[in-house]
């Protein structure tokens, strides 16, 4: 049976990771505006893995005896300045729910609810690879700048992304 604050805490988590789902679903809207389909379908992607993670937040709050609320979504920011801005916004907002989910990792430790733990493991390792693979695209777009052939070739690169 899963605890009260562990699963308030989780289906806050999975209002927190639709929203995800929501800033890139408006971050691939503003790419595709400006004519960067790759990196719009990055963004794509990457909003349909942040709805996998709240319905994993959600299938396991079933699992252990609790129910799942859903609450309502924030309007998302619309405009960017550059798909530098855009990716710069996907990093900050990886470290933001990294942050998240380590303080659900200490509530599980605080609580003595091992298989939280245990679930909530795959997740910290998720963030490491989510973190990583967003500064790596800023990385990239910091070295190209302006240059209209490195970024058609990042946007073609990034098209590539294919669903894990």
């Amino acid at each position: 049976m899963i605890s009260k604050k562990i699963e308030d805490a989780f289906n806050d988590q999975i209002n927190a990771e639709l929203y995800s789902a929501y800033i890139y679903l408006s971050m691939s809207a503003y790419l595709n505006s400006v004519d960067l389909n790759g990196m719009a379908h990055w963004m794509k992607v990457q909003a349909e893995e942040e709805v996998e993670h709240a319905m994993k937040f959600s299938s396991y709050i079933v699992e252990r005896g609790g129910r799942v609320k859903y609450k309502a979504i924030e309007c998302p920011q619309e405009e960017w300045a550059s798909a530098l801005e855009v990716f710069k916004g996907a990093y900050e907002h990886e470290r933001y729910v990294t942050r998240r989910i380590n303080d659900l990792m200490d509530l599980a430790v605080a609580e003595k609810d091992y298989a939280s733990q245990v679930f909530l493991q795959w997740f910290v390792s998720e963030q490491v690879e989510e973190e990583a693979h967003a500064d790596e695209i800023v990385k990239k777009l910091e070295m190209i700048g302006e240059g209209r052939h490195g970024m058609y070739m990042l946007d073609k690169e990034l098209g590539g992304r294919e669903a894990d």
